[in-house]
């Protein structure tokens, strides 16, 4: 990966597949480590990240059946690391969220992953090569929200 990529979006998109299939395989072993599958850590994580949901808008966010994300919310909240409160406004609805002991296996998994890309970072490229990465992360963003 030491020549730059041609510009053409064929062949960009196809490396930058390739490259965060083999970056997320890699950090994937850090997310096994909490005895979580990906599709908990995946929910944990957008329900830290962004708050209350209930279990619909949660599968329609995860991009699942409703049948996948009931058998995923079922298995955290036997853990303790998801509550179901109902809906103050429409005490119909029930919201998902995390407990404090999911903020904290949420924590715990994101501080060893990010520890190695930190130490990966300092140890392996120059200031100006992390500056270059850094330039590039709000892009990333963009395409992420525009997949």
């Amino acid at each position: 990966m030491g020549k730059r990529a041609s510009s053409d979006p064929d062949r960009v998109g196809v490396e930058l597949r390739l490259l965060v299939g083999q970056l997320f395989r890699e950090l994937r072993n850090d997310m096994t480590v909490s005895g979580l599958s990906v599709p908990e850590l995946s929910v944990l994580g957008r329900l830290d990240r962004e708050g209350s949901v209930t279990a619909v808008e949660l599968a329609a966010a995860e991009q699942v059946t409703p049948q996948a994300i009931a058998l995923t919310v079922a298995s955290l909240f036997e853990r303790g690391l998801i509550s179901k409160t109902k809906d103050q406004r429409d005490k119909r609805r029930l919201l998902l969220e995390p407990t404090p002991a999911g903020r904290t296996a949420m924590n715990a998994m994101r501080t060893g992953g990010a520890d190695r890309v930190v130490k990966a970072l300092e140890m392996e490229f120059t200031a100006a090569e992390v500056d270059k990465i850094a330039d590039v992360l709000p892009l990333l963003g963009r395409l992420r929200d525009r997949l």
